[in-house]
C-alpha cells in the first residue's frame, strides 16, 4: 500500500490512491451538484495534479481539454473556465457540508488558480479523534416538536459545525414523519374550513392542468395523473393562493385563473422526467419552468411524486415564491375582488424580503386598509400581526413611528386571523410569534407545531418555527429546521443566515458562527450586528468587535441601554442568555448585573 507523504510543514498528505478514492466518492454522491462538464473539469485537474502536471493547469489548457475550445481561445473574453471553477468550488463546499462531513480526505480548489489541494481533515490521522461533547443533561423533547435527526460528533473543522447543515431530505423526512400520521391517500387530508375555500378574488388563482404523458405508455399516464393530484394537494396547503383543480374550469370570466400550471411526464425504462411550467394567463408568457428527474429503481414512486409535488408547491406558492414576485403585477387587475388589498400583500412580502425600514409604515397602513375592506380575510390579519411584531423585534432597525401597544395589537390581529381560519398556517405563524414575544413560549411552540404540520412546504413557517424552538432552548431541532429552510431559499435569506450564526455560536463553534454572520447582508439590522459582536468577542477579535460597537453606537444607541432585557426577549433560557452576554462582555461591552428578572419581558 502506498504510504502517506509528508508536506512541507511536516504533516502527512493523502496518498494518490486515497485521493482517487475520495474523488470517486464525491462524484458518485447525489449531494455533489455539478453538471457533466463540471465533473470532467474536476477529474481533469485532479488527474493532472496527481500526474505531476499541475504547472500546466491554466485556463487555456483546461478550455481545450475539458470544453473543447480551439487554439483561438482567449480567457479574457471567454470566462467559461473561471465560471466553472467557481461552480465546482461551491459544489465541493456543499458536498462537505451535507454528505462529506465524515470524510477523512478534504479536496478544495483554492481561489486564484485551478490546482486542487488535498489534505486530511483535522484529526483524521489521529488514533483517537476528539469529539464534541454532548450536554451533560439530556434535553427533554416536547411531543409537539419535530424529532431531531441523529447527529454524529465529528472531529474536523467541517464536522464541528455540520450538525446544523443537514441535508434537506433528512430534515424534511424526519420532521414530517414525526408530525404526520402515515398518509394513505389524498382523501385523508384534513377538511378545509368554509373560510379557507372561499375566495374574495384577491389571491392568485392557479389552474393545475392535467399533466401530459408520452402517448402510448400506460405507465407514464398513471404517473402523470398521480403527479397532478399530488401537486394539487400540496398547493392547497398555501392559503395565499386559490388552486383550481383539473377539468373544473367553468364559470364566469371573473373566475378565470391568473396562471396555469402545466407538466409533461416521460418514462424511459426506470427513469422518469417531469417538466413543469407556469403560464401567465393574461399574455401566455412562461414565467417559470423546471425539470425533475428520478430513478424509480432507487426510490418508491409515491415518494417521488410527493417530493416533486412539494418542490413545485414551495417554488410557486411560498410567500416569496413565483406567484408573489414583482412581475405578478403584470398579470393585470382582476375583474373581481380588491386588487388594492392584494397589492398590500405583495408590498408586505417585498418589504419583508429586505426588511427595508423605509417601507414599514406605508405597508402597515396599507394592510390596515386592506383589513377594513376585507375584514374576513385571515391572511391579511396575519400579515398585519406580523408587521406590528416587527415594531417589537426590529424596533432599532425600523426607526418608524411605532404603533401604540404594538405587541397587544399583534396578538389581537393574530388571534383574529386564527379565529377566521384555524387551518391557515400564516395565521398560526403570527400567533406563534406574538405568543413568543409575550413570553408565552409553550403557546408559541404549540402554534408553531400546528402551523408546520399544516404546511411543511412553507419555508417561512419552517424557518420561524425553527427559530422559536432554538431560542426556547431546543437548539438541535430548531437549527435543523432553520438549515432546511435556508436550503429551500426563503425570502429574507440573511435573516436565517444570522440565525445559523447564532446556532453555531451556541454550539461553541465561533469560526462557523462568524462565517454565517458575514454571509448575511447585515445592512440596517442592529440585532444582527449584535450577534456578530458577541461572536467576535468570544473569538478574541477585539479590533473587529470595536468596529461593531462603533456601528451600534451610531445606528442604535438605545439598544445597549437595557441589553439584558433585549437578550431575554429573544433567548428564553437563562443559561443561553448568559452565554450570549459572555460574548458581549469579552468584546468590551459593560453588562450590568442581573436583577433576577431574566426570562421575563
Amino acid at each position: 500500500m502506498q504510504s502517506s507523504r509528508a508536506s512541507r510543514d511536516g504533516t502527512a498528505n493523502p496518498t494518490v490512491n486515497e485521493i482517487r478514492d475520495q474523488i470517486e466518492r464525491i462524484l458518485s454522491s447525489g449531494e455533489f451538484h455539478a453538471p457533466d462538464r463540471g465533473r470532467r473539469f474536476l477529474e481533469f485537474i485532479v488527474e493532472e495534479t496527481l500526474s505531476g502536471r499541475a504547472d500546466y493547469l491554466k485556463a487555456y489548457t483546461i478550455a481545450q481539454e475539458v470544453f473543447a475550445r480551439d487554439t483561438s481561445f482567449d480567457a479574457q473574453n471567454d470566462p467559461v473556465v473561471r465560471i466553472e471553477a467557481g461552480r465546482i468550488r461551491r459544489a465541493l463546499e456543499r458536498y462537505y457540508l451535507v454528505a462529506g462531513h465524515a470524510d477523512s480526505i478534504v479536496v478544495t480548489i483554492p481561489k486564484g488558480g485551478y490546482v486542487p489541494s488535498f489534505g486530511y481533515a483535522e484529526g483524521a490521522c489521529e488514533p483517537t479523534a476528539q469529539v464534541v461533547s454532548a450536554p451533560s443533561t439530556p434535553v427533554e423533547r416536547d411531543p409537539t416538536e419535530p424529532a431531531p435527526a441523529p447527529m454524529r460528533s465529528p472531529p474536523t473543522r467541517y464536522r464541528r459545525w455540520i450538525w446544523y447543515a443537514i441535508a434537506v431530505s433528512t430534515a424534511i423526512v424526519g420532521v414530517i414523519g414525526f408530525l404526520h400520521a402515515p398518509r394513505l391517500s389524498l382523501t385523508a387530508r384534513s377538511p378545509l374550513s368554509s373560510s379557507a375555500v372561499a375566495s374574495d378574488g384577491t389571491q392568485p388563482r392557479i389552474m393545475v392542468e392535467p399533466f401530459q404523458n408520452v402517448p402510448g405508455k400506460a405507465a407514464s399516464a398513471d404517473i402523470a395523473q398521480g403527479l397532478t393530484d399530488e401537486v394539487v394537494g400540496q398547493l392547497t396547503k398555501f392559503r395565499e393562493i386559490v388552486v383550481i383543480a383539473p377539468r373544473t374550469q367553468q364559470g364566469s370570466q371573473a373566475e378565470e385563473p391568473w396562471f396555469a400550471l402545466q407538466g409533461s411526464v416521460r418514462l424511459e425504462a426506470d427513469k422518469m422526467r417531469l417538466i413543469a411550467r407556469l403560464i401567465r394567463h393574461a399574455d401566455g408568457a412562461v414565467i417559470w419552468a423546471d425539470d425533475y428527474d428520478a430513478d424509480l429503481r432507487e426510490r418508491n414512486l409515491l415518494e417521488v411524486e410527493t417530493d416533486v409535488a412539494q418542490r413545485i408547491a414551495t417554488t410557486i406558492a411560498q410567500p416569496y415564491g413565483i406567484a408573489f414576485q414583482p412581475y405578478v403585477s403584470k398579470v393585470g387587475k382582476p375583474d373581481s375582488g380588491d386588487w388594492e388589498a392584494y397589492s398590500c400583500a405583495l408590498s408586505y412580502y417585498a418589504y419583508r424580503a429586505e426588511l427595508d425600514p423605509r417601507m414599514h409604515t406605508a405597508v402597515r397602513d396599507c394592510l390596515k386598509e386592506a383589513i377594513r375592506r376585507l375584514p374576513t380575510n385571515s391572511t391579511y390579519w396575519a400579515l398585519l400581526s406580523l408587521i406590528y411584531l416587527d415594531e417589537v423585534r426590529f424596533q432599532y432597525q425600523l426607526r418608524a413611528q411605532s404603533s401604540p401597544r404594538p405587541l397587544e395589537l399583534a396578538t389581537e390581529a393574530a388571534k383574529r386571523a386564527v379565529d377566521l381560519d384555524p387551518q391557515n398556517a400564516r395565521a398560526l405563524q403570527a400567533l406563534m410569534l406574538a405568543s413568543f414575544f409575550s413570553n408565552d413560549v409553550d403557546a408559541a411552540l404549540r402554534a408553531g407545531a400546528a402551523a408546520y404540520a399544516i404546511n411543511p412546504n412553507d419555508t417561512e413557517v419552517a424557518g420561524e418555527y425553527g427559530f422559536r424552538l432554538a431560542m426556547s432552548g431546543k437548539w438541535d431541532t430548531g437549527c435543523e429546521l432553520i438549515s432546511a429552510a435556508i436550503s429551500r431559499n426563503p425570502g429574507p435569506r440573511g435573516y436565517y443566515e444570522v440565525g445559523m450564526a447564532l446556532c453555531a455560536y451556541m454550539r461553541g463553534d465561533n469560526q462557523a458562527a462568524e462565517l454565517w454572520a458575514r454571509m448575511a447582508d447585515l445592512k440596517y439590522n442592529p440585532m444582527h450586528h449584535l450577534v456578530l459582536l458577541a461572536i467576535l468577542g468570544a473569538s478574541g477579535k477585539l479590533d473587529e468587535a470595536r468596529r461593531e460597537q462603533d456601528w451600534l453606537r451610531v445606528n442604535a444607541p438605545v439598544l445597549m441601554e437595557d441589553i439584558r432585557k433585549e437578550v431575554a426577549l429573544r433567548l428564553h433560557r437563562p443559561q443561553d442568555q448568559e452565554h450570549f452576554l459572555d460574548g458581549l462582555r469579552a468584546s468590551g461591552v459593560a453588562i450590568p448585573p442581573g436583577d433576577g428578572m431574566i426570562g421575563s419581558q
